[in-house]
């Protein structure tokens, strides 16, 4: 008999089973996927780090999380500089001087401060939808070229039709700093996200290749208790209704070159391109292997917005008051199990950064393993 049985061994499962360990209990982790860590999941390709899952670039303020995580991996110091391309013309992300120079020829921040003023006052009063939040935060002129086709991809819906506070984090910045996120610590696991997942799992059980719903009833024999990280309208069988995801398909291609496009990510925002983004994995550490050497050749990833259905990998919550009415009847559901502690972005239905799932990992520890 185990202590706790953890479903999932993502970041939520595995940092929660490194600090029941920690605390002496005995831990079970199970995962219905034949490895590891989840959607952070990386595997070694041609000497590169490939993000099976899409590119994960961790990054926080979070001092308390980013010292958990230093005890077993060491980031490099990757910062995340994405490029946008519409129809060709390439522009800086996030918005700053270079691309209020490229798309208005200004030069100094008065000039981008004044044009992006001038083009707001087409929106009148509080913000209602995605279409006129964006353009009250950026104008008119950068919306339709860098933001409304790129959304109108991923989410699968009209700008319009798409919540304002969806686009509240847009970071626009009257200088020349290239770094998309406005955090403290930065970068990528040296060696792989699966490796830091390794070591954060080390001396814990793991089973790999079971489907914890299939085999609950005897699954739950075996722990005092369950932390379970997968979609929790799964676990009650969607007996109130499917909530919403979107997914993301990825063509993924190995090239005989040693550069293909120059960066991480490039974002295609134009809305007849297909695909939302091309990952360029070898760039999130420098081009080289752990040892310094040029690599020969790269993989790239291009990065397609789906809808959800049954049989899909969910990745993103859709966020929005139908949705968030139906977790709230899940969630009271849930409340009523009292052997079952659901976590993680896909228990909780909460659109969660990595340094967010640990530090809800550390607090739901620190409750539970008094």
């Amino acid at each position: 008999m185990y202590d706790y049985l953890v479903v999932g061994s993502g970041l939520y499962g595995a940092t929660f089973a490194q600090q029941a360990k920690a605390k002496g209990k005995s831990v079970l982790v199970i995962d219905k996927r034949e490895h590891i860590a989840g959607n952070i999941y990386t595997e070694k390709v041609e000497g590169i780090n490939f993000h099976k899952y899409g590119a994960h670039i961790f990054h926080t303020n979070n001092r308390t999380v980013w010292e958990y995580l230093q005890q077993f991996t060491v980031f490099n110091r990757f910062t995340n500089s994405p490029v946008a391309n519409y129809k060709g013309e390439l522009y800086s992300m996030p918005f700053n001087m270079y691309t209020f120079n490229k798309m208005w020829g200004v030069v100094t921040p008065e000039e981008a401060k004044a044009k992006i003023d001038e083009q707001r006052k087409e929106i009148i009063g509080e913000p209602k939808n995605l279409e006129e939040q964006a353009i009250s935060l950026v104008g008119r002129d950068i919306y339709e070229k860098l933001v409304k086709g790129y959304t109108e991809k991923q989410w699968g819906r009209d700008c319009k039709d798409l919540p304002a506070f969806i686009i509240k984090r847009l970071p626009v910045r009257l200088t020349f700093n290239n770094n998309y996120f406005n955090a403290l610590y930065q970068g990528i696991p040296i060696g792989g996200y699966t490796q830091m997942v390794e070591h954060i799992l080390e001396g814990i059980e793991v089973k790999l290749g079971v489907d914890y719903l299939e085999h609950k009833e005897e699954l739950d024999k075996l722990a005092g208790k369950v932390i379970y990280t997968g979609p929790i309208d799964t676990y009650f069988g969607y007996s109130l209704g499917y909530l919403e995801y979107r997914s993301v398909r990825f063509e993924n291609a190995v090239l005989n070159t040693p550069n293909f496009q120059g960066n991480a990510a490039v974002n295609y925002t134009d809305r007849e391109t297909p695909w939302t983004r091309i990952i360029e994995h070898k760039w999130f550490e420098f081009g080289k292997d752990e040892n310094g050497k040029e690599l020969p050749k790269t993989i790239i990833s291009r990065e397609y917005s789906s809808e959800w259905k049954l049989g899909d990998e969910p990745y993103y919550p859709v966020n929005n008051e139908k949705n968030g009415k139906l977790y709230e009847q899940y969630k009271k559901l849930a409340d009523v199990e009292d052997k079952v502690i659901f976590g993680g972005r896909l228990g909780e239905y909460k659109y969660y950064d990595m340094d967010a799932v640990v530090e809800s990992a550390l607090e739901m520890s620190k409750r539970e393993l008094k």
